[in-house]
């Protein structure tokens, strides 16, 4: 009888843990998902034909010697996006022209006609060496769209890509994302082609499991809907990825993702450096000040998106100085800006519930995204206080969900109390991975977070207050 009591008991004790755990919320993001998003800044190197014939789009035709780079340097690429903390790069391994940027067995159309290093060069290999050298993670740009292949078109074309893709795949290491582009036009035959997707993804999946593949639906992360550096206030990682293509015409329905989407497909905001994604020497006087890569860092980043910012690399094959200069006033300003005003010493954080011990609202300071606090379920209005024992200069605000949860909070409000004793009031909508709210620079006294509603239970994961600089030590935002 003894033995049953202390089965009983310790069963009970099992099934009372268990019911203090907050469930998982579906869609939810895969482990490598998880390892992509925490990457947060990464950089895009657009080079190729098309830098040395000072187009954006070539059209296949263009001759392979114009590719001769005179002073190529993939560790001087690395090395600046290193100092810039970008966590990896992405190569245009082949544009749409279908010039390839290492010697495939499977085109014509590649470096190994080129006059560089006497057909022997491999932009690839040099940029994998240079990006292990530095800590950098490697990604590959692939277009299917392919306007010298003699065989686009047909059905043979589909098996050639998965071929290319073999090649990249197996030969340069670790690849943590593979990108897809959209576009598909006609190629020399002046035919278009049926992409054959299922076959593309399976090339990834089977010989780089981990790596995250893009497209505008996915299948592991998505296409924000512009090319201008942000993403949306409703921004949803939970989408209906099997209700569209890549090129989609009406994307634009599906921007924000879904509240309840059936995948989880966080979104990537790409957006260039300079005006075009190649380089361009009329260009040179046009690069995005570090203030204007700051701005983008907050809309993209920091509103449940990651940030792709390309580099346009010039005909030496260097990074420009001017682009250089901006990379690394950037990291300088968020090296500046982005440091937490939030501390034991001169705040106190109360909240309205606490669902129980393991979601205690200490865990919003603690910087894990796997802990959080929850208020009790038949809290109506959840909020959160965090009080100064003395005001702080501040203009941004972050707060995060616990994605590997799920997504939850629908809309949220902030209200803050200033020095002088005067209210702002702020409005959200989705929060995710990480948000970002900015208001004009002001002397806090308090800070009231509001979660007005959400899918399921909220949680939160951390806050964090920020004094976003510019150069010119002037606040980013008015």
């Amino acid at each position: 009888m003894r033995v049953i009591l202390l089965f009983f008991s310790f069963l009970g004790i099992i099934l009372t843990s268990q019911a203090q755990q907050i469930s998982p919320l579906a869609p939810l993001p895969s482990s490598k998902q998880l390892k992509w998003q925490a990457m947060e800044y990464y950089g895009f190197v657009h080079f190729n034909m098309n830098t040395f014939t000072n187009v954006e789009w070539g059209e296949g035709k263009e001759a392979p010697n114009n590719f001769n780079p005179s002073a190529l340097d993939c560790r001087q690429w690395a090395r600046i996006a290193k100092a810039s903390g970008m966590k990896g790069l992405i190569l245009t391994a082949k544009h749409h022209d279908g010039f390839a940027l290492y010697p495939s067995k499977f085109t014509s159309h590649t470096v190994a006609k080129s006059p560089w290093k006497n057909g022997k060069g491999d932009v690839v290999k040099e940029l994998a060496n240079a990006c292990k050298e530095y800590g950098l993670k490697m990604g590959i740009y692939l277009s299917p769209w392919d306007r010298f292949h003699p065989a686009y078109g047909t059905d043979e074309y589909n098996k050639i890509y998965a071929k290319m893709q073999k090649e990249l795949l197996t030969q340069y290491g670790p690849i943590f994302e593979f990108w897809y582009d959209g576009a598909n036009g006609e190629g020399p035959n002046g035919k278009k082609q049926v992409y054959d997707w299922p076959l593309f993804h399976s090339m990834v999946n089977k010989y780089q499991p981990d790596a995250v593949q893009f497209s505008d639906n996915g299948p592991d992360i998505r296409w924000v809907g512009n090319e201008r550096g942000y993403n949306y206030e409703t921004s949803w990682s939970p989408f209906n990825k099997d209700e569209i293509y890549p090129g989609f015409p009406n994307f634009d329905k599906y921007r924000n993702g879904q509240e309840n989407g059936s995948h989880w497909v966080a979104p990537e905001v790409d957006v260039s450096i300079r005006p075009g994604w190649y380089y361009h020497p009329n260009e040179d006087n046009k690069v995005k000040s570090p203030d204007s890569l700051m701005k983008i860092y907050v809309a993209s980043v920091g509103r449940n998106a990651n940030l792709l910012l390309n580099i346009p690399v010039d005909t030496r094959g260097l990074i420009h100085p001017n682009d250089s200069a901006a990379m690394i006033g950037f990291a300088d300003l968020r090296k500046k800006g982005l440091i937490n005003l939030i501390n034991p010493t001169n705040s106190v954080i109360r909240v309205s519930s606490t669902h129980n011990s393991n979601y205690s609202s200490k865990l919003l300071t603690d910087k894990s995204i796997n802990t959080a606090w929850a208020p009790e379920s038949n809290d109506k209005r959840a909020y959160i206080d965090l009080m100064f024992n003395k005001a702080v200069r501040a203009n941004a605000f972050m707060l995060q969900e616990p994605i590997t949860l799920g997504q939850r909070i629908k809309a949220f409000s902030i209200e803050i109390t200033l020095e002088s004793g005067e209210k702002l009031t702020l409005n959200g909508k989705t929060i995710g991975y990480k948000r970002m709210i900015t208001f004009p620079e002001k002397m806090v006294k308090q800070i009231r977070v509001f979660l007005e509603d959400s899918r399921a239970q909220p949680l939160i994961s951390n806050l964090e207050l920020y004094r976003i600089i510019s150069t010119r030590n002037e606040s980013l935002f008015h």
